[in-house]
């Protein structure tokens, strides 16, 4: 735990005070406690886990519960409104500016979330629905509503979005 948060301390521009930052030293903290196996011991992790993340979403704005898949070097880079769905998968490196959802399409299938890839760039308040996966390298434009996939490389924009070679 304590390299991934130095990585993530790294990627926020060595700037502790980010509320980036924090939201992933939450998030990675909930997954640390989670490996501690009595539960004596985990229940008081568990209550310091949900302060700390109450916190995140209450101040900052920004939801990810600790089941999120999230990759090496994410950066968050702006706060509010950031909504992940607890089944999703970030790759390494992959930047989230503010008001992104990362959701469900439909209640009937709650395990069908967004998988983004590697170095993946999306921009503000992009929404991404239900089992979609966006490729490496890939950019989500502002304001995009993704519900089909994203080849690797591309450029996804408009509502709902068109994918486009990225030049």
């Amino acid at each position: 735990m304590c390299a991934l948060v130095a990585e993530d301390y790294r990627s926020h521009g060595c700037e502790w005070t980010r509320p980036g930052f924090r939201t992933l030293f939450w998030h990675r903290f909930g997954n640390w406690r989670m490996g501690v196996r009595s539960k004596l011991l985990r229940a008081p992790l568990s209550m310091i886990y949900r302060c700390g993340f109450r916190h995140c979403r209450n101040v900052y704005g920004i939801e990810i519960p600790y089941t999120v898949i999230i990759g090496r070097g994410v950066v968050i880079e702006h706060q509010g409104g950031i909504v992940v769905h607890g089944a999703s998968i970030i790759g390494d490196g992959s930047i989230i500016r503010q008001n992104c959802t990362l959701g469900l399409r439909s209640l009937d299938r709650l395990n069908e979330a967004p998988i983004i890839g590697k170095r993946v760039n999306i921009g503000a308040g992009a929404v991404i629905m239900g089992r979609v996966t966006i490729g490496d390298d890939a950019a989500i434009g502002a304001n995009a509503v993704v519900m089909s996939d994203v080849p690797a490389g591309a450029l996804a924009v408009g509502v709902p979005a068109v994918v486009k070679s990225k030049s």
